[in-house]
């Protein structure tokens, strides 16, 4: 355990202002993230040092297009989350707080640095949570010349955000609808914190944005057109990932059609230079040129950067929109 940081002790009680819920904790009390509780009138975080999950990636499974194509990353995650979504994936090692490895700061460190690794990428449950692990190890990360990755839900305030973003060099936003009430009722969270961290952070470091897609929840061609734009009148760049929904956890629904999801990215591509579609194999996910459509970077069978020259499209010269 660790004392936690973004709290406040007010007639008794605990209040941590980490994340848009400002739970308010009784002695004993546990915060709806489930990692973060009032111990002796202070909040400690639960889930520093405890690994339940860890490994290499492709940077493209977080998923991180535009952020140095083909390169892995050393991938962790601890437990616990601030949103309850009926379709999460790792419900298991978010919502069990026995299953768990200690490993402290410098065993993760190191392992960033082997394997061809880029840095660290938190991610598998949400790394907000886990708040302060992340800050300490980022600064560390830095200092060895390699980078941070975090996949996130967005749930998070702008204090702690801002404190945190100066360490982050790219951002996986999951921006899971457009409705106040799929975020409610499907996420037990809310729309608007998720709005504002989009806002706070593009422009600040890399991002990109995924949207889960299910049937009959958030599959409409009117909620993309407005999800599409909300991203695009901050930046066209943003690349976006429409993911394919299987059914998991608590939710039933069948898989996603193929043919919404394309459906989808073309009412996105009105709005966006860049939109993926994840979860399907043999989609042609290439990267190309918004404006001659060259090929920029390869995917299959390996991800290879093949137009691109000096940061910009090698047949006609745009500019490209590319960590390298």
């Amino acid at each position: 355990m660790k004392e936690a940081m973004y709290c406040s002790n007010h007639d008794g009680y605990v209040y941590c202002v980490l994340c848009p819920h400002y739970c308010k904790l009784p002695e004993g009390e546990t915060g709806r993230c489930m990692a973060r509780k009032n111990i002796g009138g202070k909040l400690y975080s639960l889930n520093y040092g405890k690994v339940t999950s860890y490994g290499f990636d492709p940077i493209e499974k977080k998923p991180l297009f535009h952020f140095y194509p083909g390169s892995t990353v050393f991938s962790f995650g601890t437990f616990g989350c601030n949103f309850r979504c009926d379709f999460c994936q790792n419900w298991q090692i978010v919502e069990d707080s026995n299953l768990y490895v200690e490993m402290d700061n410098s065993q993760l460190l190191e392992l960033s640095s082997i394997n061809g690794s880029i840095g660290i990428a938190y991610t598998y449950n949400e790394p907000s949570i886990f708040y302060e692990m992340v800050l300490d190890l980022a600064k560390e990360v830095h200092k060895i010349g390699k980078k941070n990755v975090m996949v996130t839900n967005g749930f998070l305030n702008r204090e702690p955000m801002k404190e945190l973003l100066p360490h982050i060099d790219a951002m996986n936003i999951d921006l899971k609808s457009m409705s106040r009430s799929y975020y409610a009722t499907l996420c037990k969270g809310s729309l608007e914190p998720v709005l504002d961290t989009i806002k706070l952070v593009s422009g600040e470091t890399h991002v990109e944005i995924t949207t889960l897609i299910i049937d009959g929840e958030n599959s409409t061609s009117e909620e993309m057109e407005n999800l599409a734009s909300f991203i695009g009148e901050i930046d066209r760049d943003i690349p976006l990932h429409l993911s394919r929904y299987f059914p998991h956890n608590r939710m039933n629904n069948p898989p996603t059609e193929i043919e919404t999801l394309e459906r989808l990215r073309n009412v996105a591509q009105k709005h966006l230079n860049y939109v993926y579609i994840g979860n399907v194999w043999g989609i042609n996910n290439d990267t190309t040129c918004p404006s001659c459509k060259n090929i920029l970077v390869r995917r299959f069978p390996e991800t290879k950067v093949v137009g691109i020259e000096n940061g910009h499209c090698s047949n006609c010269g745009e500019k490209v929109s590319m960590v390298l």
